[in-house]
């Protein structure tokens, strides 16, 4: 077969293919062409999930009828003064996105600059259908309707239109979340969609785009290296979600997808959240042009950096600072299944000598006559034993609350639950997450000193398992050691220990071997060194720590309270959990009626 050379309109298909792949597409280059434009407030309409119809209207510098013309023809772009592709600073240079929609829908572009009068250009699939004068506000309008009507084979892989509105509504999500001084609303079939105010501060956009609740439950990040930037909104471990679709990375204003980020933020909340939850995470690299390839995707959805290991290391380190200098901070937000569980009973109008107090001093009267029902009911409620919360009696008076975070121990409530009064509200802590969390931290300082200090068995314990868990463990003797549990081979399927770590005193030694064979199986191929070795602390952290059930003296939960006031990330446990809540005075004020 020769070689020939194409028909235009089948190039403009063919590139149509690259660029143009949904409707979510051909939108994301539309509002891309109006950020370049220097817009500051676009408005977008779709019409049945955008398959119908998407409009972009912008304020943008708007277009001359001969600039109109040249954008709707191939590599023709203002967005390259030069031959220097590499050193691009615009979201769009390629030249392609409006000839390519153009080929594959009916396009309009109605456009007006400052100071001139305004123009309109249609084309239908590649054809030229009408031009002429347009009436509009300075700025751009372009219309696309009908996207692959006469491609039936690309129109029919296109999914249903709750599907393809989903997707264009996540990608105006992402372009707004890069530019908080720009305005942008979305219209659906008529309905408004999404909206966001121009001039917002970054952490504020991002919270308006993701979740209110963010606002009261980040951290800043922020960290330079290199020349390169990293700032941005992170979630607090304790606020976390089932999936991972709230996490986001813009590389100098462009939205970007890259497994980088996904690595590298599991690095950075390993041993803070379980491996089934997800942060809510939006990061903003400032790179120098020629540090990051742009020009890998015709979509430019994926950029290559030139040391991708320097990027991953900032991340991680990025998030990392920001979390570690919230120290015990956790999400302050109560649950408001929790909250509606306390009900207020109805108050009957009994009268003062019918109530307990007075009920029970009549058992102590001559009796002429048996008591009536009611009343043998109250006297056996006012003699039952009070509910077994326990507060200790203290030898001297408590100490205030106003010095102290987390406030003062007043109790201890289901042998799990510390009570603390603090100055703004009541702190409840759950005791056992709570150490956890300060046993691992303690197991960290540890090994980045002389290494965690090993108490040997009187007797060593003989622990069975299968073979391949044996293997597994036998694999990482010396990683554990340094941990300070010593294990030795004992046939094919037994390990037999020798020294625990000090610190976790008489623990449960067959739970904890057995559970690191279990992660080791579940885990150990999918993590590097590091995070094998945070693994590796959190289990044995959780295995020392003080357990639900225990009874402690109040001089304990103050010592708890105060070690996890002065220790980083002590606000959640090793799975993301909170380790303590807060009623503030309004809250509670607003159980009783008060408020």
């Amino acid at each position: 077969m020769s070689i020939r050379r194409l028909p235009e309109h089948l190039v403009n298909r063919i590139a149509a293919g690259e660029v143009v792949e949904r409707p979510a597409s051909a939108l994301k280059e539309i509002v891309e062409n109006a950020l370049d434009a220097g817009a500051r407030r676009i408005a977008i309409r779709l019409s049945n999930g955008g398959l119908d119809r998407i409009e972009v209207s912008d304020d943008g510098c708007g277009m001359t009828p001969e600039e109109i013309a040249l954008a709707v023809e191939r590599h023709a772009t203002s967005k390259l003064p030069d031959d220097a592709i590499e050193n691009v600073s615009t979201l769009g240079f390629r030249g392609e996105a409006l000839p390519s929609i153009a080929s594959v829908a009916r396009l309009s572009i109605d456009s007006r600059p400052a100071g001139s009068d305004g123009w309109n250009r249609t084309l239908d699939n590649g054809v030229l259908v009408s031009e002429g004068p347009a009436a509009l506000p300075p700025g751009t309008r372009v219309t696309v309707e009908r996207l692959f009507a006469r491609v039936p084979a690309r129109r029919k892989f296109l999914r249903s239109a709750k599907a393809e509105y989903a997707a264009c509504i996540d990608c105006v999500r992402r372009l707004a979340m890069a530019h908080p001084a720009v305005a942008f609303s979305v219209e659906h079939d008529g309905r408004r969609a999404l909206g966001v105010q121009g001039g917002e501060g970054r952490e504020d956009r991002v919270a308006a785009l993701t979740d209110r609740a963010l606002a009261d439950n980040h951290v800043v990040v922020s960290l330079e290296r290199e020349g390169i930037r990293l700032s941005g909104v992170a979630s607090l471990p304790t606020y976390n979600r089932g999936v991972g679709d709230h996490q986001f990375l813009f590389v100098n204003g462009r939205p970007v997808r890259d497994r980088l980020l996904v690595g590298a933020v599991r690095g950075a909340y390993a041993d803070m959240l379980a491996r089934d939850r997800h942060p809510v995470v939006a990061l903003f690299l400032d790179v120098p042009p020629l540090e990051v390839d742009v020009n890998v995707h015709p979509a430019k959805t994926e950029v290559r950096f030139r040391d991708p290991a320097l990027i991953r290391g900032m991340i991680v380190s990025g998030l990392r600072r920001a979390l570690d200098a919230e120290g015990f901070r956790s999400v302050q937000q109560a649950d408001a299944a929790g909250l509606a569980a306390w009900k207020a009973e109805p108050v009957s109008p009994t009268p003062i000598s019918a109530m307990p107090i007075f009920a029970a001093a009549e058992a102590y009267a001559p009796v002429s006559a048996p008591p009536s029902p009611g009343v043998a009911d109250r006297r056996a409620s006012f003699l039952t034993p009070p509910p077994q919360a326990r507060a200790e009696p203290a030898a001297a008076p408590p100490p205030e609350g106003q010095s102290f975070p987390l406030g003062v121990a007043r109790g201890q409530v289901a042998r799990t639950y510390i009570v603390a009064e603090a100055e703004d509200g009541l702190v409840i802590v759950d005791q056992h997450a709570a150490h956890e969390r300060l046993m691992l931290e303690r197991m960290r300082r540890a090994m980045d000193g002389q290494g965690v200090a090993a108490q040997a068995l009187l007797l060593p314990e003989v622990v069975e398992l299968d073979e391949p868990a044996c293997d597994r463990l036998e694999a990482r003797i010396e990683e554990l050691k340094a941990f300070g549990l010593e294990l030795e081979r004992f046939g094919p399927s037994a390990m037999l220990v020798r020294a625990t770590p000090a610190m976790l005193g008489q623990g449960d030694v067959q739970g904890l071997v057995s559970d690191l064979a279990d992660d080791l199986a579940a885990y150990d191929s999918a993590l590097s060194l590091k995070e094998r070795i945070d693994l590796v602390a959190a289990t044995m952290a959780c295995h020392g720590s003080v357990r639900a059930g225990r009874v402690l003296s109040v001089a304990e939960m103050n010592a708890l309270l105060r070690e996890m006031e002065v220790t980083p990330r002590s606000g959640q446990c090793n799975h993301g959990r909170p380790t303590w809540v807060k009623l503030g005075h309004g809250d509670i004020e607003k159980l009783f009626g008060r408020k």
